[in-house]
């Protein structure tokens, strides 16, 4: 079995998101970087997979030269294959993206083993498109399951599973496909010594994909308004007592 994961750098904000002057960017100089959440789930499930059935685990990302280091946390988690398409600094919309992973997979497949499974996370973590996986499956003429929460590999097929509006819908369909995963598939495992090493030591395969321009302009970020909160002081002491009476009062807790 040959499952490729699809990864993306994002930025790892834990506090306070703050858009850079020219509102381009979220200004990453007091965070770091990380792979998306749902994709963190999709590289294990893929590790998952072929330790059950066999096969390889190739990890994918379109980005700048930094995110080598993104693949390796992906190595370290059991992934045997790194490939990084550089994006030679330019803005990539999903469009873009996904002829860039089309085109990789098809050279992939012409050069050796193809893929039979095409895992990504249901959406990344800056954007939210939802778009590349959908693209892709497009652009290659597989079948595609979104926003899935349970995979099961059936001899040359698959069966997945995920819950809409309270319900749960099961899709049967053979391989090759393209499968987008969400958070709660798995539980992604920490990255060992070993595998950190091992990835530390790993290549890296590098190709410049040929950027395509697209009909969407990003004009510029925004944070929305946090809503802001304030606290009034009844009083102090017994003082307090009336004011706090008649704030209750005019709540319906007290009649």
């Amino acid at each position: 079995m040959e499952v490729a994961v699809c990864v993306k750098r994002v930025p790892q904000v834990g506090g306070r998101i703050v858009v850079t002057p020219d509102g381009q960017d979220v200004d990453t100089r007091m965070s770091g970087f990380a792979i998306s959440p749902h994709e963190e789930c999709a590289v294990e499930e893929a590790v998952q997979i072929t330790e059950r059935l066999g096969g390889t685990v190739s990890v994918l990302t379109l980005g700048p030269a930094e995110a080598a280091d993104q693949l390796r946390d992906a190595l370290a988690l059991g992934a045997h294959r790194a490939v990084l398409l550089e994006d030679g600094g330019r803005e990539w919309g999903p469009a873009g993206t996904a002829a860039a992973i089309v085109a990789e997979v098809r050279r992939r497949a012409a050069e050796g083993p193809g893929c039979d499974l095409l895992l990504l996370g249901n959406e990344a973590a800056d954007t939210g498109d939802y778009q590349v996986g959908v693209r892709v499956a497009h652009g290659l003429g597989w079948p595609c399951a979104t926003g899935i929460k349970h995979l099961e590999i059936t001899g040359d097929g698959a069966r997945a599973r995920r819950e809409y509006r309270g319900r749960e819908e099961t899709f049967e369909f053979g391989l090759p496909a393209v499968i987008t995963v969400k958070e709660g598939i798995n539980l992604p495992r920490y990255p060992s010594l070993p595998g950190r090493l091992r990835a530390k030591r790993a290549a890296i395969e590098q190709y410049q994909p040929q950027w395509q321009p697209e009909g969407l302009r990003k004009r510029a970020l925004r944070v929305p308004d946090q809503p802001r909160q304030q606290a009034t002081v009844l009083g102090t002491g017994a003082d307090a007592v009336p004011a706090l009476v008649r704030l209750l009062e005019e709540l319906g807790v007290l009649k």
